[in-house]
Parts: C-alpha cells; sequence; structure tokens
C-alpha cells in the first residue's frame, strides 16, 4: 500500500511537470498566420476573410427541428434576470470578466484533473480562451477548453444559484444601493450576460457525457435544453453565443474587446484569444493563393523575374488569433519589473474587487521548499469576514499553485486573524493527494505559513514607517483584527502588539500613538501603562476617573475599542511594564500617599461607614480615592470585574445561548458590588462627613444621596438597574426647586380614540383573503419577479 502511495506521488509529480510545460508554451503569443482551432472554425486557414475563424452557428431549421426540453428557472435566477435587464448600469461591460472568469476557472479545473488523469485533457490539450465578435450576426462568441458540463450540470448550473450570499446580493440590488461590480462576489457572474444579450446559448461538452449539449434561453422565465445538432465539435469546453442587443453592439469591435480583456482579464494565467484583424504588407501572389485557393502555376523565368514578384506587396487587413494577455504571471516577474499600477490591476483580476489594495508584498521563499507569494490588503475590509470568524469558519483567501497551475482555494495557509488578505502562493513543489479537497498537511505548508506571517507583518511595519496616513487608515479598518491575533497567536503576539496605535491623553488623534512612544514619554519610576475605556474618546475625557493622573502629568492610553479590555487581559504587559486599567481596582503613587490615606481613613471613616449603610445594595465598601480631584465619587470594579465599558458591551451582545456557564459568569460580574470612592477634598464631602458625625442625616438627604449615586454610576459608565426611580428623583428635585408638591399630578386633556367602523372591518377581512404585505403604489410583489 505504502509503495502504491510513493508512486501516485512520483507519477503526479512528473504529470505536474509535463503540465507545467504545457502551461508554459500556452502563455507563449502565438503567431497571427495560426490554424484556427478545431471548435473555432474545423481547421481553416487564417486571412483575409474576418469571418473565416468564427465558430459555426446553430442553422435555424435545424434549431427548429431539434427535439428539446424546456424547464422553468428557479424564483431567484428569474428576479436576478429581472433586475438586470430592468435596470440601468454604467458597468455593463463587466459580463466580459465574469465570463473570462468563469471560463479561467473550468481551465483549472480541467487542468488539475490532468495531475493525476493525463487521459482527461486527450480529446483538447490546448488549454485557453478565444472571444470572437461576428458583425453580421450580432452575436459574440467566448469559448474555453476547460472541464465543460454535462445536460444535468447544464440544467443545475445555470438553472438555479446557490444559496450562499444570493439572498443578500438581490435584497442589495432591489434598494438600488448595490454596486452590480461586486456580482463575481455572488457566484451570479453568468447571469451578467443578460446585461448585453437578449438571447444566449450555451453549448458544453463534458468527458462524463458521450454528447454535447445546448442551452439556451430568452431571460424571461424558462430555458431548454437539448443535444447539439452540430454533434461534438467542442471536443471538451463550453462555448457561450451572446445575441446582442441594438445598444450593446459596441462590444462587436475589436478595440473594445482588446481593452476589456486587457483593463479586467491580463493576468488570467491561461492565453486568451481574440479574433481581429490587422494591416500587412502582404505579397501579391500569396494573398492571391490565399483568396482563390487556386493552384498557382510556378512560371520557368530567370532568377531577376523571380526576385522581381517576390517584391510586389500590398497592405491588407488580415485576420487572425490575437493573444491578448501575453504578460507571463505577474508573480514570477521581477518585483523591480513591477509598477504599482500592474499590482493594483492584478488584485482587482484575482479578487474582484473595485477598490485599490492599500499594500502588497511580492517575495521568493527559499530553502526547504521554494516559492513565490504576493499578499496584499484590501482597502476595506469584507462583512465576511467576521461572519467567519464569528462561525470559526476559514475565509480561505489564499490560492495555491503548483508551478503555475492552479491546485486549491481551499487550503488554510494563513491563521484566520490573517485572513482577511489576499493573494497567491506559487510552489515549485508540493506533495498531493488525489483530490483538492485533501491537501496533504504537509511540513511544507507549515513552512509557507510561517513565512507568509512573517512577511505580513513585515508589510505592516514598512506601510507604518512609510506611510502613516495610509496605516491610519489600515488600522480603521484591522485594529480589531489585529488584536484578536495578538490574543490567539502568542508567538507574534509582541510583534502585532507593537504595531497598534492608540489615541492617548496628550495626542487625542486616532491611532497616533504606540506603545514605545508611549513608554518613551513615560515618567520617571513610571511602571505602569495607564489606560481607560469608553465608547469615545470625548465619554473618557468627562470621566472622573483620569482626574488624578491628568494632574499627576501622567499619559493615559484611550482605549475605544470593544475588544480593548480583553485584549490587555490577555496581554497584561509590555516591554517591562504593566497595563493598569484606572477604572478598576486599587490605584496608589508612593509610600508617602499611602501614609496620608491612613490618615483620612480615620477621619472619613463616620462617612465611609454610613454610605456603605446607605447604598448597602449597590456597594461593597467607601474608600478614599487617589483617582479624584474635582469629582465628589466615583464607582470604581474590583480588578477582575466588569468596568462600566465592558459591562455595556456585554449587555449589547445579548445572551450568550451557545454558552450558558459563560453567561451565567458573566451575570454574577455583572451583579458585583462596586467600590464607591470619595474625594476627601471635595466640600460636598467634607459637609456630609459633618452632617453624619451630628446625626443630622435627613430623608431628603438619603435621596439626593441616592441621586448623587446614580449620576455617578452614568458618568463612570454603568447602566442604572431602575431607570424610572432615577427620573423620579430627579423630577422631586426639580419639583422642590420650583415649589410644586410631589403629590401634585399632570392634568390630562386628551380626546379617546373613536371605535372602528363596520365599513373597516369588512376591509379587514378581504385584506386577510389576499397576500399583500402593505398596499402602496410603489409596492413591488417579488413573487412576479
Amino acid at each position: 500500500m505504502r509503495l502504491n502511495r510513493i508512486l501516485l506521488l512520483i507519477t503526479s509529480v512528473l504529470v505536474l511537470v509535463a503540465v507545467s510545460v504545457l502551461a508554459d508554451q500556452n502563455q507563449e503569443q502565438k503567431p497571427i498566420h495560426a490554424v484556427a482551432s478545431d471548435q473555432q472554425g474545423e481547421g481553416r486557414p487564417v486571412g483575409t476573410d474576418p469571418l473565416a475563424g468564427l465558430p459555426n452557428d446553430i442553422p435555424e431549421d435545424e434549431l427548429a427541428s431539434v427535439e428539446k426540453e424546456k424547464f422553468t428557472f428557479q424564483t431567484e435566477v428569474s428576479r436576478l434576470m429581472h433586475l438586470i435587464i430592468n435596470s440601468l448600469y454604467k458597468t455593463r461591460e463587466i459580463f466580459l470578466r465574469e465570463l473570462i472568469s468563469n471560463a479561467s476557472d473550468a481551465l483549472d479545473k480541467i487542468r488539475f484533473l490532468s495531475l493525476t488523469d493525463p487521459e482527461a485533457i486527450a480529446a483538447n490539450p490546448g488549454l485557453e480562451i478565444t472571444i470572437a465578435a461576428d458583425p453580421e450576426k450580432k452575436t459574440l462568441v467566448i469559448t474555453d477548453s476547460g472541464i465543460g458540463m454535462t445536460r444535468q450540470q447544464l440544467k443545475d448550473n445555470l438553472g438555479t444559484i446557490a444559496k450562499s450570499g444570493t439572498s443578500e446580493f438581490l435584497a442589495k440590488m432591489e434598494s438600488g444601493k448595490s454596486d452590480i461590480t461586486q456580482i463575481g462576489q455572488f457566484g451570479v457572474g453568468f447571469y451578467s450576460v443578460f446585461l448585453v444579450a437578449d438571447r444566449v446559448t450555451v453549448a458544453s461538452k463534458s468527458n462524463d457525457d458521450p454528447d454535447q449539449y445546448i442551452w439556451m434561453s430568452t431571460a424571461v422565465d424558462d430555458f431548454t435544453i437539448a443535444k447539439d445538432p452540430r454533434g461534438n465539435t467542442l471536443k471538451r469546453g463550453t462555448q457561450i453565443t451572446l445575441h446582442l442587443k441594438p445598444d450593446a453592439y459596441r462590444f462587436l469591435q475589436e478595440k473594445n474587446l482588446k481593452e476589456l480583456v486587457h483593463k479586467y482579464s491580463q493576468f488570467i494565467t491561461f492565453p486568451i484569444m481574440v479574433w481581429s484583424g490587422q494591416e500587412e504588407e502582404v505579397p501579391v501572389q500569396e494573398q492571391e493563393t490565399l483568396l482563390n485557393d487556386d493552384l498557382v502555376e510556378e512560371s520557368i523565368d530567370d532568377d531577376i523575374n523571380k526576385s522581381d514578384k517576390k517584391k510586389k506587396t500590398e497592405k491588407r487587413m488580415v485576420y487572425g488569433w490575437h493573444h491578448i494577455n501575453v504578460q507571463k504571471p505577474i508573480w514570477m516577474r521581477d518585483p523591480k519589473d513591477i509598477t504599482d499600477k500592474d499590482h493594483k490591476e492584478f488584485f482587482k483580476s484575482l479578487t474582484r474587487e473595485p477598490t485599490d489594495p492599500l499594500a502588497w508584498t511580492h517575495f521568493k521563499g527559499e530553502g526547504e521548499i521554494e516559492f513565490r507569494t504576493l499578499l496584499y490588503v484590501p482597502s476595506v475590509v469584507n462583512d465576511v469576514f467576521y461572519q467567519n470568524v464569528q462561525k470559526d469558519q476559514s475565509n480561505h483567501p489564499i490560492k495555491l499553485f503548483v508551478k503555475r497551475v492552479f491546485i486549491s482555494d481551499e487550503v488554510d495557509l494563513l491563521p484566520k486573524w490573517l485572513s482577511f488578505l489576499k493573494g497567491i502562493v506559487d510552489a515549485d513543489d508540493m506533495p498531493l493527494n488525489v483530490s483538492r479537497e485533501t491537501l496533504q498537511k504537509h511540513r511544507s505548508l507549515r513552512i509557507i505559513t510561517r513565512h507568509l506571517v512573517k512577511k505580513a507583518l513585515d508589510m505592516f511595519t514598512s506601510l507604518s514607517e512609510n506611510d502613516p496616513k495610509a496605516f491610519a487608515k489600515f488600522l480603521g479598518q484591522y485594529g480589531t483584527i489585529l488584536k484578536y491575533g495578538a490574543i490567539e497567536d502568542q508567538p507574534y503576539r509582541k510583534k502585532i502588539t507593537s504595531l497598534l496605535r492608540f489615541a492617548t491623553s496628550s495626542n487625542t488623534e486616532p491611532f497616533s500613538s504606540s506603545l514605545d512612544d508611549y513608554i518613551d514619554r513615560a515618567k520617571a519610576d513610571q511602571k505602569s501603562i495607564y489606560f481607560m475605556t469608553g465608547s469615545n474618546i470625548a465619554e473618557i475625557e468627562q470621566s472622573p476617573f483620569i482626574e488624578s493622573l491628568l494632574a499627576r502629568g501622567y499619559e493615559i492610553l484611550y482605549f475605544t475599542d470593544p475588544i480593548d479590555e480583553s485584549f490587555v487581559d490577555k496581554i497584561p504587559g509590555y516591554n517591562g511594564k504593566q497595563f493598569v486599567n484606572i477604572a478598576k481596582g486599587d490605584l496608589t503613587f508612593g509610600d508617602d500617599e499611602l501614609e496620608a490615606d491612613r490618615d483620612l481613613e480615620i477621619k472619613f471613616r463616620p462617612l465611609t461607614d454610613w454610605l456603605v449603610d446607605t447604598l448597602h445594595e449597590s456597594i461593597e465598601k467607601a474608600v478614599i480615592s487617589q483617582r479624584l480631584t474635582t469629582s465628589p465619587f466615583a464607582i470604581v470594579a474590583p480588578k477582575s470585574g466588569l468596568s462600566g465599558h465592558a459591562q455595556r458591551v456585554l449587555d449589547a451582545q445579548g445572551v450568550n445561548h451557545k454558552n450558558p456557564n459563560m453567561e451565567y459568569i458573566l451575570e454574577s460580574m455583572r451583579m458585583q458590588k462596586k467600590t464607591l470612592e470619595i474625594n476627601p477634598n471635595h466640600p460636598v464631602i467634607a459637609t456630609l462627613l459633618d452632617y453624619v458625625e451630628e446625626d443630622n442625616v435627613t430623608n431628603e438627604m438619603i435621596n439626593l444621596i441616592q441621586l448623587m449615586y446614580e449620576t455617578t454610576a452614568i458618568r463612570s459608565g454603568y447602566p442604572l438597574k431602575d431607570m424610572t426611580q432615577f427620573a423620579g428623583r430627579v423630577e422631586g428635585l426639580i419639583r422642590k426647586a420650583v415649589g410644586v408638591s410631589i403629590l401634585e399630578e399632570a392634568k390630562i386633556k386628551v380626546k379617546k380614540a373613536a371605535d372602528k367602523t363596520e365599513e373597516e372591518r369588512k376591509a379587514d377581512q378581504e385584506l386577510k383573503k389576499t397576500n399583500i404585505v402593505y398596499e402602496d403604489e410603489n409596492d413591488v410583489d417579488h413573487d412576479e419577479l
């Protein structure tokens, strides 16, 4: 068994090398006088006839007589096509990008199968994409020699849409908030053909089906499938014929087709050939042979006459297959020869995203395994990334190639926290299993992953040093993800942490200071990194917790990201200094102040004891504060408890039904009693002490202390347990100030609503019998789409 596996592995590698050589040969530019491939015109020579290389169309009489089977589109397909046909978009041209991308995927699949089964490409070894326009018939034909589709696959693939992302896509389209350039991200790219065509024919031949079939639709409600009356003209692959709408005839022009291929698909790894003509000096004798297809008799003249005849040429349009994407794969080129524009175009071709990347890195890994890599940072994080992280799923952002042969985009080459990156890895050697889904978890992959993570972090560092504005934009999109990476990936924790940037009390601009910057500005003998959390900077600046530290000249980090407290819990320190949350636990600054606090504790003990008795439902103890300078009170959580900001974040997330035990722990932390800190230098506190010592505390004063505690809770970031009670205390205070009795009620003067009439009841009963959700003149019945 082991010997068989080794033999299979050796066979795979040998086939891989052979196919790689074939792929490199396919990338070479073909001469203009090439012979058209079989599926493009039965091997006819090219020349001055602009229609010579066009595919053979199905005669209308044959099409009418062929036995067809009619099917109805899936509801989502009908809705999608209705929106496409009846909506106006500026980017109709993306239909060609979608079809070329699909063709490239089909070619990738057949090339991968050929690694272990060389017979898979035997019927049609040439792997390429061809595009031909017929100005007379107003058709555009896109052909690939990929894996093809069986009759059943034509029905399944072109009559239904995979559920993933479709509902979201349709909702955005119907609301008018979606740019159709994003269509490829939802797996519905084929239907973009109906942006430009009112009738589409798809012919396809698969190795798994003895016959070639055609799929036809006019984008109404149904489609038909029939055996192709032309027979097996493709041998293998798919040919899509678009009957263009009158307002789309510009896509028949050679210039436009070449520009679109170059714009969207120049970095496709397979040759893209466009049938077009160019003016050439053609010998008259040779040209006549091409035109008349007659045998030219060679007269017996002297050498001078022969020489004169050879010089007789004239300019003629000569037609043939022109290779458009002549550049070799961008990752195989010298990085110094690749421009920023090249990178931006390749990124858009690779990801189908409309915006430029924020940064990229291009490198070659050497050692135990050699590989080339391109990594890109998208300008905006995709919502799917967070959805997959939440579901503990991977994003599979990297396409894996081996010697330019696409292998898989379902291999986890990056840790989850870096899977927002996009790119390719092209290895010179890689052990493969028979199926792409079970690619071996080989040591080579672990080596590649280590290289990728290191180079990604180097790319972020370079961006921070060379373009701070772009780096701030990067952190705005990916800062939270980096903190998640620091929590999850201990080996890279310090490097990731050094990349983070925060607003501080010295510079409130977002992402302005690193932890190294903070430590450089630290005070003498400062052993802590002080931070405060809040929903925003303005909220933190109004907090009583920062008063004493700012008065002492300490700098405070402002944490406004919901993940920040979890981040510092997992990373308690940086470069020898500990993180300290100034809203939690004890806060001390020196032995001299501790001695002074002991004296104050004794002096204010009557007041602190009275406060504990009065507020016993909310606080565990009351102590002298070192945090406060101008505020009378502050409410502090235990060191292991929840700060006000953390509690609000948890409350916003709701109940964790998936983990009841964790929810129980969090609820226990929410219910923890807090510590009330008092400012002994505040006049209100000093006066309260006098009242308590004189035993002169009234019920009204107790009520005011409750109110003061609740306002302090709000300032400290905690939600109130009883908002109604708080509002009542405030109202009571206002009533007393304006001289209104607490017992006096508001006078109610409102008109009671009339009962429903009999006519209204009957109308309601009639509406129950219909499917109308609501009545509006602009209402759309989506079931009809």
